[in-house]
């Protein structure tokens, strides 16, 4: 019994991080137990509550069971969904003949928070509803960093192009022509619609494989045999043959303008997408979801304090308790002088993360091992990757974090781990250490232990 209750009180523990502060895969840290505010005590009453649920049951002896909700019965009929599958699931709030949709503020609320907003259900679209979304949707020659704060629900977001979407807040400014060329299937310099089409079509081959089923080859070779092996008769259109019916409704079941499509190729569907326009909205795209974190915590100010900036850059960790209290005690000891952190300094800062990569290899080159690196070395070599300074603050304030011992050298690998949970937003965390599961390998290490 005890064993379970020492499980319980990890199970609260983790369960508490969710829902009373630190949000996993995209909210805000958790609050200090100190100084930043309690947490343990709804994690315990959640466990409590789970533990005395469980064991409820009616005057006439059945056990109450909670209704599924439409994502868990979701789960349960694919096990093998992937977490971003789960959660476009999750955060998308309108449908459309059987297939779901995320709309701009979906998308926002997907990468910045860890529960959608409160719903009833989804709202089911009309024709009507699609054509004032195209009608609302600016060109490209409009588009801004406020864009998709500005359309709101007024627009709408494939999975696919959710996944895009995704690839282009972590594209470092050399990734963007890579991506732009992946596009321009015919090397002319331009894409039309019908290249940036593909990536749906790539994408509903990778869905079919992963779950065994025919390509659009194999069954467009069976459709067009009749019964006793002769051609038959009806020929399919093209949308046909990339329909794909599945049943979460994810992959695409229609030809519909989504607020993508008409916001590169205009509401004909006749313009043509060049390098330039490309580029402008991916580097608006990344600011704009860096200006919604920046802002939640400046609160209208133009600079956030030094414990905030740590927040963010903790907020997607599996950290425990202890450890993420340890990093902001140590900042609050360190940083005396607190001069805050620009929207600009922030901006910089998150365009390196986006060169990690290039980071770890000028840094191997460059220490010949995962040693810990002085503040030259660091700021030397994220001037290699990304062509611009950080400021001498915030690289102080980065050594305050993240030098363990105080000897004014960043703890190398450490760095590493945590920047990159950041930058992948917590969708390559081990969620195995997290929730039910991590409660039930509790359960089972605390019975071998005690047999």
């Amino acid at each position: 019994m005890a064993s379970v209750r020492r499980c319980t009180l990890f199970l609260g523990r983790t369960f508490g991080r969710y829902f009373v502060g630190q949000r996993g895969l995209s909210g805000k840290a958790h609050p200090h137990k100190s100084r930043f505010g309690p947490h343990h005590a709804g994690g315990a009453l959640l466990a409590a509550g789970l533990v005395v649920y469980a064991g409820s049951k009616s005057s006439d002896g059945h056990i109450f069971k909670p209704k599924k909700r439409e994502e868990d019965v979701f789960a349960a009929k694919a096990v093998k969904l992937t977490s971003r599958e789960r959660r476009f699931i999750k955060f998308a709030s309108v449908q459309y003949d059987g297939q779901l949709y995320m709309t701009p503020q979906d998308f926002l609320e997907s990468v910045v928070e860890q529960e959608p907003r409160p719903r009833l259900k989804r709202r089911t679209l009309t024709d009507k509803d699609l054509a004032s979304i195209r009608d609302s949707t600016p060109p490209l020659k409009k588009g801004s960093t406020q864009m998709f704060r500005s359309l709101r629900d007024k627009g709408i977001i494939s999975f696919t192009e959710y996944l895009f979407l995704l690839s282009i807040l972590t594209k470092p400014q050399s990734g963007f022509r890579i991506a732009f060329n992946m596009f321009d299937t015919d090397g002319n310099e331009r894409v039309d619609k019908n290249e940036f089409l593909v990536m749906e079509k790539i994408f509903s081959h990778a869905w079919r494989d992963k779950r065994g089923l025919p390509s659009e080859e194999d069954e467009e070779k069976a459709k067009s045999k009749g019964k006793d092996g002769s051609p038959a008769d009806n020929q399919e259109s093209q949308a046909e043959k990339d329909y794909v019916d599945d049943e979460q409704g994810l992959q695409r079941r229609h030809l519909v303008d989504t607020t993508l499509t008409t916001h590169f190729f205009g509401k004909k569907g006749k313009d043509e997408l060049k390098f330039e326009g490309f580029r402008r909205f991916m580097e608006n795209l990344q600011t704009e979801v860096l200006e919604l974190e920046f802002h939640e915590f400046s609160k209208g100010a133009e600079t956030i304090n030094e414990v905030d900036f740590a927040k963010i850059m903790l907020r997607y960790t599996y950290l425990d308790t202890d450890k993420y209290d340890m990093y902001l005690d140590r900042l609050l000891d360190r940083v005396k002088d607190e001069k805050g952190i620009t929207f600009e300094e922030f901006r910089i800062f998150c365009q390196f993360l986006n060169t990690l990569d290039d980071f770890v290899i000028a840094m191997r080159m460059y220490t010949l091992a995962d040693h810990p690196i002085s503040k030259d070395e660091f700021h030397r070599a994220v001037k290699i990757c990304t062509g611009t300074s950080l400021s001498p603050h915030l690289v102080h304030t980065v050594f305050a974090l993240f030098d363990e011992d105080g000897d004014g050298l960043l703890s190398y690998q450490e760095f590493i781990a945590i920047m990159k949970d950041r930058l992948h937003r917590g969708f390559k965390s081990h969620a195995k250490n997290e929730g039910y599961d991590a409660f039930k390998e509790c359960v089972k290490q605390e019975l071998k232990s005690s047999s």
